[in-house]
């Protein structure tokens, strides 16, 4: 395998630039500046990594070619048998690791935040809010993410009218950025008692999980702090001391809740680093805007911007509206299976971003 291919892939140039963190890191003064330090040590441990996957990969590349030669000399059918099995595992893996490569935004690696909002439309579009909830999580579980629902609000009858999930684990943000829209659902609808067909929306948000980052900054000033008794279904109650939290950032008039966890420090911690990734989020969302206008693209936003359809009746088929991917297996897709479409998208990408 090449050493030497450019761009995300050149080992050289990475290996290179490991030597100048740690030659920097090891300086007198490195440590004066914490919050600098730190970040260039989690950059050194990234390029660390990827150097090693990737030269460990080059290392098992060479080795299977050589054990190739070796048995087609020899003619041992069952050894190449065996052997054609641990090539196809490699391509598999190569194939995986080059993708998440392509993968070049500032927050790609990070961890991710994931907001569901039930649209108009009551019950229905609440329980698609829950199945929608379910998919994701069923997705997380599925790559060996940690996901934990930091906020919710039950419908009044079935479904919920919005969630917000944590999801942690290596590229979450990078992948999960492309689920950002109105998801569209068509089907007979078990709530009604006519079982005619029905058409529910839900808005996806998916922000990246700013721990503490110097490009997001928010005045104390600006910040309206409520605590309030965390509810369960139905409204009521759960909780007699007010951990639930609240905030409103002025400026904007966006509005995070946390209530999930047990005290109202960590409530009010998980709600700003909501309020840190919608933040981004909005600064990320004019950058985009001017790049459409500059290359003659109209963006549409918020609940205009519908991506993805998934219709259970009269046929079954999921389809992407950006990419055009389409499947027939609805079951797959709502039990979690959304790699296809994810990799359509970030591959729809590729050349986009400057």
């Amino acid at each position: 395998m090449s050493r030497t291919s450019g761009g995300v892939f050149d080992i050289p140039a990475k290996e290179e630039q490991i030597r100048k963190l740690e030659a920097e890191s090891g300086r007198s003064d490195f440590w004066n500046d914490q919050a600098e330090a730190q970040k260039k040590m989690r950059e050194l441990d990234s390029l660390k990594s990827t150097v090693e996957l990737w030269n460990g990969l080059g290392k098992e590349i060479e080795d299977a070619l050589e054990m190739l030669e070796l048995v087609s000399e020899e003619g041992d059918e069952s050894a190449l048998s065996d052997l054609e099995a641990e090539v196809e595992d490699l391509e598999r893996r190569l194939a995986d690791h080059e993708f998440q490569l392509a993968l070049s935004g500032k927050h790609d690696k990070d961890d991710a935040i994931l907001a569901i909002h039930a649209g108009a439309g009551g019950t229905e579009a609440q329980d698609w809010a829950s199945m929608l909830l379910r998919m994701y999580l069923r997705w997380a579980e599925k790559h060996g993410y940690k996901a934990d629902i930091v906020d919710h609000l039950d419908g009044e009858e079935a479904g919920i009218k919005r969630a917000v999930v944590e999801v942690r684990g290596p590229w979450a943000y990078g992948y999960l950025k492309s689920e950002r829209g109105v998801h569209r659902l068509v089907r007979l609808s078990p709530f009604d008692a006519a079982h005619r067909r029905h058409t529910s929306f839900a808005l996806v948000e998916v922000m990246p999980l700013i721990e503490d980052d110097i490009e997001v900054n928010i005045d104390p000033k600006d910040l309206k702090i409520d605590v309030y008794r965390s509810a369960g279904a139905g409204g009521q109650n759960v909780q007699k001391n007010a951990t639930a939290v609240r905030i409103t950032h002025l400026p904007t008039g966006i509005v995070v809740t946390c209530q999930n966890e047990r005290s109202q420090l960590q409530n009010k911690e998980t709600a700003l680093k909501i309020l840190r990734g919608k933040l981004y989020n909005i600064e990320l969302q004019k950058l985009e805007e001017q790049k459409a206008k500059l290359k003659g693209k109209h963006v549409d936003a918020g609940w205009g911007n519908q991506i993805r359809s998934y219709v259970l009746h009269p046929y079954h088929m999921v389809k992407d509206l950006r990419t055009g991917y389409e499947t027939g297996n609805t079951d797959a897709v709502l039990d979690g299976e959304i790699d296809d479409f994810i990799k359509a998208w970030l591959e729809s990408q590729v050349g986009e971003e400057e």
